[in-house]
């Protein structure tokens, strides 16, 4: 298998599991941990505990769309990314504020808000 078949493999992985909640009383993930999953998520980057990342549309419309899909995700999975509308650019920052760090589930869903990219 190609090394671009297995970072597709690990995408799929992640996009096919569902967020946990998590109420705290969890470790967050290591940086070895982090590093790993980084490798799973394109153009994701983590920073001060948190994932980060920009989407860039044709315009502000593409992006209020894409917006209403990652709302709708974000209440499927009940784990809420933190975003803000630039016109046509949305940035996003993921982390899971009850352990104030990474989990698992904030690739989770920076995997899945990727795949909605049209």
């Amino acid at each position: 298998m190609s090394e671009q078949d297995e970072s597709q493999s690990d995408v799929c992985q992640l996009t096919e599991r569902k967020c946990v909640p998590c109420e705290g009383g969890v470790p967050k993930l290591r940086e070895d941990e982090i590093a790993e999953l980084l490798g799973q998520v394109e153009g994701w980057t983590a920073k001060d505990d948190k994932l980060h990342k920009r989407f860039v549309f044709a315009d502000f419309m593409a992006a209020m769309r894409f917006l209403n899909r990652v709302a709708d995700l974000a209440e499927n999975e009940g784990h809420h990314p933190d975003f803000c509308v630039h016109y046509n650019k949305v940035d996003f920052t993921i982390y899971t504020h009850a352990i104030g760090g990474l989990s698992t589930n904030d690739f989770i869903l920076a995997a899945k808000i990727d795949a909605l990219v049209e």
